[in-house]
């Protein structure tokens, strides 16, 4: 069959010419090579780890019928090799009969080395119909033909040894730390008030803890069904553990544990917190107060304006900030994380509010003082300039004025005196300024 392995295949051809004596001690050599390597391959497999495993397990699925399949294979290789060895015996046994051997001798011990010399009974050699075709009442092989088969056999028992036996020393160990770790998280969550049908990270505990008890089970009892061929290897047990399940269960815990560690986090920054939520909302309180009072400032003292009105205390920030610090005191943390965070969005959005509202009521004051500051300081520019008693200043100045300081104060006719007041003032001081020009360059000169 051609099938490589690590048995030696016998050379020569069935038919040919008779051997001489040195080419019959030549091959019995290579025959006795072949039967130590043979037998020593035959032990191995019997003693190999991964056998011994299956041997004891309660199979199920593919590996059940994989492995009742190489069962037989292993007891036919066994079978295969007593008759071999049979064969070998005899040869030796007929070339030691004599020193020098006869034709007769030689030629029989030519077509016992290079024909279908061995013959194996029909029950004995082929209880795997799949590897060796229908049954027979017996089977005739040459030496090169018998090892073939032997090395055919032998390949797949070992492949299907190999991939249940590196399954078995990967998957279960990593299931078992990770059902370890699975332990104390649940230990964790349990000491933080994440349990199952009150929080999500509960219910994937426990979602995480049926699939590695299931994944085990099956690990064990069907190790090929966890086992991934290399594309197109020939060796031994040629691919790897399948994975997967086992990544997607540890990608969950690791969730579930940063998770934890987020709940863990509020439990010990959970007070400064609240006592940093309770102050932005005092402060955000603080600010409409001072709103609501400016506002009615604004009605007294200006005329003509619209005034937006001022909401009231956030009573429903106030009342969530209550709950939270109940959670708090009743070890609710994973109740707590998320309130507490939504709490200091909407708590810093409020105060926010509360100061536009203040500037936004304020405005017509500020406004006012404006108005005010302008005035003055044209005022000011006009007494500099030697002007402040020139008749029509004097009047513009104080019409503007009266409309600044009294209540209520209209600010669009307050403002339209204030650009009388500097119109008058530029019509009167640019005259001056050009006749002061010469007088400063000869000063310059």
């Amino acid at each position: 069959m051609g099938v490589a392995g690590p048995f030696p295949g016998s050379a020569g051809t069935p038919h040919g010419p008779v051997m001489d004596r040195d080419e019959v001690d030549r091959a019995l050599a290579r025959l006795g090579a072949e039967h130590e390597a043979v037998e020593t391959s035959l032990l191995a497999l019997q003693d190999h780890a991964g056998r011994r495993l299956l041997e004891g397990a309660e199979l199920t699925g593919v590996t059940k019928e994989r492995w009742a399949a190489a069962e037989q294979s292993i007891t036919l290789l066994w079978n295969y090799f007593d008759a071999y060895t049979a064969a070998l015996t005899d040869i030796r046994e007929l070339r030691a009969r004599r020193r020098w051997s006869s034709r007769e001798d030689l030629a029989e011990l030519t077509e016992r080395l290079r024909g279908r010399s061995v013959t194996v009974a029909g029950q004995a050699a082929a209880p795997a119909p799949s590897l060796t075709g229908p049954a027979r009442l017996s089977e005739q092989f040459t030496l090169e033909e018998l090892v073939a088969r032997m090395n055919e056999l032998y390949a797949a028992a070992l492949d299907m040894v190999v991939a249940a036996d590196a399954v078995w020393s990967a998957l279960p160990a990593r299931i078992d730390l990770l059902s370890a770790e699975l332990q104390r998280t649940r230990s964790l969550a349990r000491s933080v008030g994440v349990r199952p049908g009150e929080h999500p990270s509960g219910d994937d505990l426990e979602d995480i803890t049926h699939e590695l008890s299931a994944l085990r089970a099956q690990v064990v009892s069907d190790p090929l069904a966890f086992w991934r061929p290399a594309p197109g290897s020939s060796a031994p047990g040629g691919g790897r553990p399948d994975t997967d399940r086992y990544d997607r269960a540890a990608r969950a815990l690791e969730d579930v544990r940063r998770e934890l560690e987020a709940v863990l986090q509020v439990r010990q920054d959970s007070e400064e917190r609240l006592l940093r939520l309770r102050d932005v909302l005092s402060r955000a309180d603080r600010t409409l107060t001072e709103a609501r009072s400016a506002r009615g400032e604004v009605l007294a003292k200006i005329a003509a304006s619209e005034v937006p009105a001022v909401s009231g205390p956030p009573t429903a920030l106030q009342e969530r900030l209550a709950t939270a610090a109940e959670y708090r005191r009743h070890s609710q943390w994973h109740r707590l994380s998320p309130l507490l965070e939504s709490l200091e969005r909407e708590a810093e959005d409020e105060l926010h509010r509360a100061r536009e509202s203040l500037t936004a009521v304020t405005a017509p004051l500020a406004v006012r003082a404006e108005l005010r500051g302008r005035l003055d300081a044209y005022k000011a520019k006009v007494a500099r300039h030697g002007m402040a008693e020139d008749p029509l200043l004097i009047e513009r100045y104080d019409a503007a004025r009266r409309m600044l300081w009294s209540a209520p104060c209209d600010l669009r006719a307050a403002e339209q005196a204030v650009l009388r007041y500097q119109q008058a003032a530029a019509e009167v001081l640019v005259p001056r300024q050009g006749r002061a020009e010469p007088e400063d360059r000869r000063g310059d000169s």
